[in-house]
This record gives C-alpha cells, sequence and structure tokens, in this order.
C-alpha cells in the first residue's frame, strides 16, 4: 500500500509502498524526478570515474546494464590544485538552454538521474582543513580547495538533476568537540547559500533538486542545524544524504519522508542490508569498483539460495586471476543472465585478466553490475514480503562476512585515487619497461636460425624453448 504522505516537489517525488510501522524498519518506495526513468528503492546508483562508469563506455551501460542513476564529483574535474587557476573544459562546454552541459559533456542517456557532488567516492583524506568558505579537494596534480562560491557557480552551469549540499565533513579523522560545533554552522551556511542561488536562477525555472546533508555526528551537535532544515528550508530540501548510516537517527521527524542516500564506505553485502535495515533507500558502492579491478566476480544473491549439502560459508565472489580456471568453460555463475556470463566464460576472462587485456575488466565490471542489481531487486521483495529479517540473518549466515582479498594486478592506478606517502613509498603500478638482460643481449649477438631449423636446433641457439 502507498504510503500515506508521500515527498513531492517540483522536480522529485519519492513514495514509500509498504507502510512503515517503526523508524528503524526497511523502506521499499519508489523515487522519481521528472523526465527520468523512476527508482525503486533500496537501490544503488553507479559511481563514476571523470564522468564514466570505470571500464564501461557509454553505449555499454546503456545496452548491457540497468543503471539508471550516476554519480558524479566536481573534484573529478578540477585538474589544478585551485578552480579559479584555469577554469575546467566541461564548464565551457556548449550546450543549449534546455540540455543539461554535464550530462552532455559525459555523453549520458536522457533517462538516467545525474547527481552531481563535491568529492569522488570514496574520497581520499586531506591534510588541510576546510574552512568557513571552502572545503579541501585532491585533484590530478595535487590537494586544493573548493570554494562553495565556485561549486555553487558549477550547479548553476552545469545543471544537473540532483545536487548534494557541501558538508563540512572530515575524512579519516575525527572530528575534536570545537570542530564539531563549527561543522553544522558551515553546512547550515553553504546549503542556504545553495538554496538561495538555485532560487535567483534567471528563467526561475527548477531544474535542479537539492539532498542536504546529515552530518557524521551526534545528534546533539548538530541540532541549530536539523531544526534550520525542518523548520527554515524544509520546502527546498528533496532528499538527505548521509556520510555514516547510523546518523539515521539523527533526522528530524518532519523529514523522515525524503528519500535517503548514503555515501557510506560499505565494503560487503552485509553492510548494505545492515543499512537498508535503518531505513537507507539509495547507496552508492565502492565495492563494484574495487572488485572489478581486483579481478573479483561477485557471485552472492539476496535472499541466500544455499545447498544444504555445502559446509562453511560460501564465498562473496571468485577470483578471477587464478589458473584453476584456465580450462574453466562455464559461466562466471551458473544461470546468471548478465551480458558477459551469456557470451563468454571463465576460461576467456582469466585469460584476458592474465593478459592485462582491458576486455577483462569491462566483462567483470559487466557481470558485477548486474550482480548488484539483481542483490537489490531481491532486497526489494524481500521487504515487501515481510521477510527481510529473517532473510538478512539467512544470508549472513550463508556468505562469507568480507569479500575475497586481491591477488592480481589490476588496471593501472590514477594519482587521483590513492594517497602519496612521499619520496620513498612502495611504487602503485609495476615497472612498464625493462632494460634488456643478459640473455637478451646474447641473443641479439647470435646468429639467425636458417628457415630449414627445428624445434631442437632454436632451443639450442637460445631462440626458444621447446614444448613437450
Amino acid at each position: 500500500m502507498p504510503s500515506a504522505n508521500p515527498h513531492s516537489s517540483k522536480l522529485v517525488s519519492f513514495q514509500l509502498l509498504r507502510p512503515q510501522s517503526d523508524k528503524h524498519e526497511p523502506r521499499v518506495g519508489r523515487l522519481a524526478f521528472r523526465g527520468r526513468i523512476p527508482i525503486d528503492t533500496p537501490h544503488y546508483v553507479a559511481v563514476s570515474s571523470r564522468g564514466a562508469v570505470p571500464h564501461l563506455s557509454q553505449d555499454m551501460v546503456r545496452d548491457n546494464t540497468s543503471i539508471r542513476a550516476l554519480y558524479t564529483a566536481v573534484e573529478d574535474f578540477i585538474e589544478k590544485t585551485s578552480y579559479q587557476s584555469q577554469v575546467p573544459p566541461v564548464f565551457n562546454f556548449p550546450a543549449s538552454p534546455h540540455e543539461t552541459p554535464l550530462r552532455k559533456f559525459i555523453a549520458l542517456q536522457k533517462d538516467a538521474l545525474l547527481i552531481l557532488g563535491t568529492r569522488r567516492i570514496p574520497p581520499l583524506p586531506c591534510p588541510a582543513s576546510s574552512t568557513s568558505g571552502a572545503i579541501s579537494i585532491v585533484t590530478s596534480l595535487g590537494f586544493g580547495k573548493l570554494e562553495h562560491t565556485d561549486y555553487v557557480e558549477a550547479v548553476q552551469k552545469l545543471r544537473p538533476d540532483i545536487i548534494l549540499g557541501m558538508g563540512d565533513v572530515l575524512f579519516g579523522l575525527k572530528p575534536g568537540v570545537k570542530r564539531k560545533d563549527l561543522m553544522g554552522d558551515r553546512t547550515l551556511a553553504w546549503v542556504k547559500e545553495m538554496i538561495s542561488a538555485m532560487e535567483n536562477q534567471e528563467d526561475g525555472t527548477p531544474r535542479t533538486a537539492l539532498f542536504a546533508p546529515i552530518l557524521p555526528i551526534e545528534a546533539e551537535q548538530q541540532t541549530y542545524y536539523l531544526d534550520a532544515l525542518q523548520d527554515q528550508l524544509r520546502d527546498s530540501v528533496s532528499g538527505l544524504v548521509l556520510y555514516d548510516t547510523t546518523t539515521v537517527d539523527a533526522i528530524p521527524e518532519n523529514l523522515r519522508d525524503l528519500p535517503r542516500l548514503s555515501l557510506g564506505d560499505a565494503t560487503s553485502p552485509n553492510n548494505l542490508l545492515d543499512a537498508m535495515a535503518l531505513g537507507i533507500d539509495v547507496f552508492t558502492i565502492p565495492f563494484i569498483n574495487d572488485s572489478t579491478d581486483a579481478g573479483i566476480a561477485l557471485n552472492f544473491s539476496f535472499p541466500a539460495v544455499r545447498d544444504p549439502n555445502l559446509e562453511g560459508r560460501l564465498p562473496l565472489g571468485v577470483d578471477m586471476w587464478s589458473s584453476t580456471f584456465a580450462h574453466d568453460i562455464s559461466p562466471l555463475l551458473t544461470d546468471c543472465q548478465c551480458y558477459t556470463c551469456k557470451n563468454h566464460h571463465r576460461a576467456f576472462v582469466q585469460h584476458l585478466l592474465n593478459a592485462k587485456e582491458m576486455l577483462g575488466w569491462v566483462l567483470l565490471q559487466l557481470h558485477n553490475h548486474h550482480i548488484i542489481e539483481e542483490f537489490f531487486a531481491g532486497a526489494r521483495d524481500s521487504i515487501h514480503g515481510g521477510s527481510f529479517e529473517s532473510d538478512r540473518i539467512m544470508f549472513e549466515k550463508s556468505y562469507a562476512a568480507e569479500l575475497p582479498a586481491k591477488t592480481g594486478q589490476g588496471p593501472r592506478v590514477r594519482g587521483y585515487q590513492f594517497r602519496s606517502e612521499g619520496k620513498g613509498g612502495p611504487r602503485k603500478n609495476p615497472i612498464a619497461y625493462r632494460p634488456l638482460d643478459d640473455g637478451t643481449e646474447k641473443l641479439a649477438e647470435a646468429a639467425l636460425p636458417s628457415p630449414e631449423a627445428d624445434a631442437d636446433d632454436l632451443e639450442l641457439q637460445g631462440f626458444a624453448k621447446k614444448v613437450k
């Protein structure tokens, strides 16, 4: 039965499809944005790198996945340490008044929901602290600052569907008592400035919806900010964004009908189920891209389907680097309907990874996103049927707590994906080119074999090794 009090604004509507008897119950609903495909919740938002889902072109996303929402960050497009030192190309991209410059720049399909935030997911910790007017970011050329005025300007120029309000959030560090007091004050000021700028657009037509941050601190430490959200800014806020799923308790009563987006750091599907149990609606999931980079094919389902004859917990994924798959022509997962499993097999993917062919990661990414799609579809059905809690317990008993460890060498790591450890730190990428070794030098000096030489002759001269 639909919720009696659905949330609706000029752009966004959110309706709970199953009444909640308790605020800590899982929710199932539908999030709709004008002109975009509605999203049944709980669901996930694909995380992008510079506007693209890693390893996938936009036509692959459109034709071979069910991705209908994409998160991208302003931080991704700032190439210098200061926004003002060089205006990023995306902000000068030509677009007609009815077009979205950011959507056109990244070639995203028209019916997909486009969400814009400040930091990448997951964000790298920055050594410098935020100020009253800016947050610290990591560009491809070093650490820098993103002024809130520049963020507002970016939103006005890029015109995404949903923007996440800038929050004064520390990543990798715990804030002190004084800092917690500043976090709420700064975030409130930034949210007010964003709302004012959005309401003062030239033609007065709303194009972008605002999701306001719920800070990852105790409710008592952000009381003034939360009171302002529900009393003064309620009509201008279309949703909430949480950095810590446990702060769902801090949400004021008259904001509980709003959709909730989690930017948390879930490392396994167990974390996602725990957050669903708290009432989170939409998620960003970094471990999808991490698993693909590591060469791991996800293979879990919800509710868990377990063979009673098997002992121990099932793995959450399969390490496709393993040589045991070199001659395995079965799909990555039996009965999986993804493009990869219907058209290719384990031996092919294992070969691609070991040959460092980028197609290997493409096929894994298509498979892993399909597994997550099916996972959330199963969760929605479970909530509808009233068996979510028992299904969640069974899942935890059936599967390992964490994903398998990485064993192979993934694709080259980009500089904005890790924090530099200074001189003398470990190399993130292996050396691609090496000097000739003694054997190769001797080979270069050797006489060429004759056309009549057989395998024994080639091995004797050092040109090849005979296969037994």
